[in-house]
């Protein structure tokens, strides 16, 4: 990504958590803040000793931190100049909100018309919930993944991690990469319309399917798949557990494993069909067999025998996961202020380039006179008068 410059006017997480995975691939990132408070994630928990943000460290890695007064006449002009010198604009504020000072997409591609313009929104640009506010957990709700998640007699649950937030930021960046790659194919740029609600209606595909085939509403399974059986969650003796995932040819090795000659000899649950009409019968079975042995016993086991099965791990174990660890996912970064600060990587891993590594979050207003002259040519006389006017 090296070469192209992102003007991001993003805040908190989704959009943000694009703009950094493309930072960390190489693009100049300029993080447009407002003066004293910056993006509001900067004031959010959990806290580090000097007072800086880890929710803000987790998203905004790598970018150049420029506080501009958009509500300003000089602070919007400046924005359209720096507009007009980018290759992308990401913004994740209400649909036409931009149009208002005069940094929409019209007007930016009036300006520069090879420019990307991702607007990442909660229900898109048009539609009946055009102007409503969405957060992750509204979007799992009214998408169906919170109907979804939990065990069939527990009220609904949202997911552990905010997966409609990060689910967008991942589709953000995907819409600046096929953005880009439109323009280097037609010559000029476009406007993406990336609306969280669709990115997680998307999300439903196989639950979808269920309803297209079926005309079945999908409810709750706990961990349990609804359409193969076994492949569920059990509790080992330690009261660990350990997740099972077992297709028709893991079937024979698993009875031998658990000892289970009754269900290996019965010739109706061979194949998965049979297993699914008798779900309770071997899910029972099955809780009773792992019930009687110790987790990490039983896992070596079961991998002796190549029947797929992962430990169910706390944040903590997953960090400290072997395979974590070898594929380096935890990096670190040197903050001036907070020291070395422990920040997972950018899952790619190349061959022919650099991989991408942890980059420092910046601090509010930290690179507004660098990107100003850089881009903008701006001198230190009239750098200090924005500072004096309070437009940075």
């Amino acid at each position: 990504m090296s070469g192209i410059t992102i003007l991001d006017f993003s805040r908190v997480l989704a959009a943000p958590l694009a703009t950094q995975t493309l930072a960390e691939l190489g693009a100049t990132v300029i993080k447009v803040e407002r003066p004293g408070r910056g993006d509001e994630s900067r004031g959010w928990e959990p806290r580090l000793p000097a007072g800086e943000s880890a929710y803000f460290f987790a998203f905004n890695r790598g970018k150049r931190s420029l506080t501009l007064d958009l509500k300003s006449e000089r602070g919007q002009r400046i924005a359209r100049d720096l507009a007009a010198k980018a290759d992308v604009v990401v913004e994740n504020f209400l649909p036409g909100t931009l149009d208002k000072l005069g940094l929409g997409y019209e007007a930016l591609t009036a300006l520069n018309p090879g420019l990307v313009y991702v607007s990442n929104t909660g229900f898109g640009q048009h539609g009946p919930y055009r102007d409503r506010k969405g957060y992750d957990t509204i979007f799992q709700a009214l998408s169906g993944i919170m109907h979804l998640t939990g065990h069939p007699d527990t009220p609904p649950a949202k997911a552990g991690i905010p997966v409609s937030d990060l689910a967008a930021g991942q589709w953000t960046a995907i819409a600046v990469l096929a953005g880009l790659l439109g323009r280097a194919q037609a010559g000029h740029g476009s406007h993406v319309d990336v609306a969280m609600m669709d990115v997680q209606i998307s999300l439903l595909a196989l639950a979808a399917a269920r309803v297209f085939v079926y005309d079945e509403d999908p409810v709750r399974q706990g961990t349990q798949h609804p359409g193969r059986v076994p492949s569920a969650a059990f509790q080992c003796r330690d009261g660990r557990w350990l997740h099972l995932s077992a297709s028709d040819q893991h079937w024979a090795p698993l009875c031998e494993v658990l000892g289970l000659d009754e269900l290996a000899a019965d010739p109706e649950l061979v194949a998965n069909k049979g297993r699914l009409a008798q779900r309770e019968r071997v899910l029972g079975a099955l809780r009773a067999a792992f019930a009687q042995r110790p987790r990490d016993e039983l896992a070596d086991a079961l991998r002796e025998r190549d029947i797929p099965i992962g430990e169910v791990n706390s944040v903590r174990e997953a960090l400290e996961d072997p395979n974590t660890v070898a594929r380096g996912m935890v990096g670190h970064f040197d903050h001036p202020a907070e020291g070395r600060f422990p920040a997972l990587r950018t899952p790619l891993r190349f061959a022919g380039f650099d991989d991408p590594e942890p980059e420092v979050p910046p601090g509010l207003g930290a690179d507004s006179a660098g990107v100003l002259a850089e881009f903008l040519g701006m001198s230190e006389v009239d750098i200090d008068a924005l500072r004096r006017e309070e437009v940075i």
